[in-house]
């Protein structure tokens, strides 16, 4: 009879299962990482290599004494441009998950407003923005608007699409066990279209930033678009790529707080 072999001490069995996972949250984050840094060292090798004048493809090293020169100046455009994001999304957001809400429940609503959503959904929302500029001249407001209406429809069509995705014998479930609408909204509807909605929020965070540019581009005297537009005219190529880089940190603080937010909302849909 062969002799059974040790058992493992208590302590190695316990971190025997965590092996696979620390290795792939490793992995997860650098390899990300590790090609990033790649591409940077190949785009400054390249550019030194070829002997790439600066005003058409800067190298990493000079966006980034430039980027440290102007920070100053890109965090005061910064803050501009991320108040107009905010302010645009917030209406949007306030405005088409009710406007949603009752296009899906009350035909009249869908009958009168859906045809006439379809028909502004078609006209191009950066067409309209000389249209702000003259109604609401150079201020905040002309970028808040545009903002709000590239980030309006998205959210409505996929909050109005979570709304009617909802199985229509939940409800008679619901009126039959005597809920009211108040409660049915609150511990069926609401909860059932939050995947929907919070999926329509991350498309139009990533358009409001891309809304408010826009619209400094139009016309503005602040904000990252117009410094974008002066670096622009004086082949400040640098400087381009600085404004580039903060906006790309924008746009990911943004989309990870409207993640966080899921995240803490819908509990039931974070994945083990």
């Amino acid at each position: 009879m062969t002799n059974a072999p040790a058992p493992a001490p208590q302590g190695e069995a316990r971190r025997a299962p965590r092996g696979p996972k620390t290795s792939g949250r490793f992995a997860r984050a650098g390899l990300p990482t590790a090609a990033f840094a790649a591409s940077i060292l190949l785009w400054e090798g390249l550019v030194r290599l070829l002997d790439i004048k600066q005003y058409i493809l800067p190298a990493p090293s000079v966006v980034a004494v430039r980027f440290s020169e102007v920070i100053p100046t890109l965090w005061d455009a910064a803050l501009v441009t991320g108040t107009e994001v905010i302010l645009g999304f917030l209406w949007a957001a306030a405005i088409s998950i009710p406007l949603a809400y009752l296009i899906a429940s009350v035909r009249v609503f869908e009958i009168t407003f859906y045809p006439l959503i379809v028909v502004l959904q078609t006209i191009p929302k950066i067409a309209v923005a000389p249209l702000f500029i003259v109604w609401f001249g150079f201020g905040t407001t002309p970028k808040v608007l545009l903002t709000f209406l590239l980030c309006f429809f998205p959210i409505l069509v996929d909050t109005l699409t979570g709304f009617k995705a909802l199985d229509p014998r939940l409800l008679y479930i619901t009126r039959s066990m005597g809920a009211s609408r108040t409660q049915t909204f609150s511990h069926v509807r609401m909860p059932a279209a939050l995947p929907f909605i919070f999926s329509g929020l991350k498309v139009a965070i990533v358009l409001a930033v891309t809304g408010a540019i826009v619209a400094e581009f139009v016309g503005s005297n602040a904000g990252l678009g117009y410094v974008l537009l002066r670096a622009s005219s004086n082949l400040d190529t640098p400087l381009i790529f600085s404004v580039l880089v903060v906006l790309s940190i924008l746009g990911l603080f943004f989309s990870n707080l409207v993640e966080t937010a899921e995240r803490l909302v819908t509990p039931w849909q974070r994945k083990h």
